[in-house]
């Protein structure tokens, strides 16, 4: 019998618009909408983009070891933004997004790129999805690919939304005892839509940071 994965992201049913405020750290408070979810869905990954996507992966950004293994590709297929911020947010929250997996891999919340790119609920959000993988006895295998990205600027520059779609449609999760890989036919249940507010580092200099996570399942858009 097949199994999906849990999804990277967090399943909403509503995706309320996010407010940017002018914060440099992670501690803000988070309303109603801003809760994250239980995991509980299929798994969608996402893919990096053929160039700078994968030569930030192999290389160590911020002098954080984000290598994943061979047969885990997230894939970034985006062009970036002109804005020098947002461009560097646009980065880290693709570093967050390999950061998850490289601790599904390593079978830990506590990798220290987990730590670099996530803050606040995006420290939780991180920790709760990996710990679910762990839990379920999986790793992911396959090609995860993010796609059509936006991205919108707080007033004060200190807070960036980044948003995109990803398409799990050939990521899959694999037993960690028998190997096995958990395919599934394609479906809806592939396609996610995110949010992830990334906020300024609080001394300034160092990656972007997730705050807050966002994800509508079942994204018809990214279709």
């Amino acid at each position: 019998m097949k199994r999906r994965l849990l999804p990277v992201a967090v399943a909403m049913t509503t995706v309320a618009a996010l407010l940017l405020t002018a914060c440099g750290s992670g501690d803000e408070k988070s309303g109603d909408n801003d809760r994250i979810a239980g995991a509980g869905q299929g798994a969608e990954t996402p893919k990096e983009s053929a160039s700078a996507a994968g030569a930030a992966a192999a290389d160590k950004p911020d002098g954080v070891d984000l290598s994943l293994p061979s047969d885990m590709d997230l894939v970034f297929d985006w062009d970036k933004s002109k804005n020098k911020n947002e461009a560097a947010a646009m980065d880290d929250a693709a570093n967050y997004l390999r950061a998850i997996y490289r601790g599904v891999d390593k079978r830990t919340t506590k990798d220290a790129a987990v730590a670099a790119y996530s803050t606040g609920d995006g420290l939780h959000y991180a920790q709760v999805q990996i710990n679910e993988w762990i839990k379920g006895g999986w790793t992911a295998t396959g090609t995860l690919r993010h796609y059509d990205a936006t991205t919108r600027s707080a007033p004060n520059d200190q807070s960036v939304e980044v948003a995109f779609c990803a398409d799990s449609g050939k990521f899959y999760g694999k037993d960690i005892k028998t190997r096995k890989i958990l395919t599934t036919k394609p479906s809806i249940e592939d396609f996610d839509y995110f949010k992830i507010v990334m906020v300024k580092f609080p001394t300034g200099k160092g990656p972007w940071q997730a705050s807050k996570v966002f994800v509508e399942t079942k994204a018809a858009k990214c279709r």
